[in-house]
């Protein structure tokens, strides 16, 4: 039963990371093959028709080079979410793109934004944030290998490269140490260590005065 239980875990844990990067595929094959953009249906900040961009914009890419090398990281990330933070997975990656595209929305310049890069970053920006503020071993362990991977993401929060959605990579941050916090009593969260009393403890009352048992509770016994 305990192997059928981790087999089906095992299976979860793969399963929304290769649905989306499979989708995300499967999505440039259509615009390339029957001739499609869809650019237009990014983030365009500020406007009402633009607005569908904060659900849509994580599926469009511009190139084949955009997709590849978003990919990687996406599915690095998300098995990261779903095998560490399964009970919030689900929340982190619907509210968090959603807010992420939204604050992309808000305050990013007049252009189509497109791409799955506001996602990376709100993964990244969660994965690492949790894994420092729950000061867990195993997750610290996964933030530090995170930041050695992924560490060179953090300049393109800034605007040093022309054609690139920096606002989306900012807003992802963002947003993924908002959740790190909210959620940091969910997901592994580091156990106190209860020791039990001992005869010595038994001395003692609750104010720490020493208090030794009576003769006669003894005899009692």
């Amino acid at each position: 039963m305990k192997d059928a239980n981790n087999l089906q875990f095992s299976k979860s844990v793969f399963l929304i990371p290769t649905i989306y990067i499979v989708s995300i595929w499967v999505i440039y094959w259509v615009e390339i093959t029957f001739g499609y953009n869809f650019n237009k249906f990014g983030v365009f900040p500020r406007d009402l028709v633009g607005f569908r961009g904060v659900f849509l914009t994580h599926f469009i890419h511009s190139d084949a080079n955009h997709v590849f090398n978003n990919s990687i990281p996406l599915f690095v990330l998300l098995v990261s979410l779903f095998y560490f933070y399964k009970d919030v997975a689900y929340k982190v990656l619907l509210f968090g793109g959603f807010l992420t595209g939204f604050i992309t929305w808000l305050i990013a310049r007049e252009s189509f934004h497109i791409g799955a890069s506001g996602i990376v970053y709100l993964l990244f920006s969660f994965v690492f944030f949790s894994g420092i503020i729950k000061k867990h071993y195993r997750l610290v362990a996964l933030s530090l290998i995170i930041i050695f991977l992924y560490g060179s993401m953090i300049w393109y929060v800034l605007p040093i490269k022309d054609g690139m959605s920096w606002e989306g990579h900012l807003s992802g941050l963002v947003t993924g140490f908002f959740f790190a916090f909210i959620k940091r009593k969910k997901g592994i969260v580091k156990k106190e260590h209860q020791f039990s009393k001992t005869e010595f403890d038994l001395l003692f009352d609750e104010k720490g005065n020493f208090s030794p048992p009576k003769i006669e509770d003894e005899l009692q016994e």
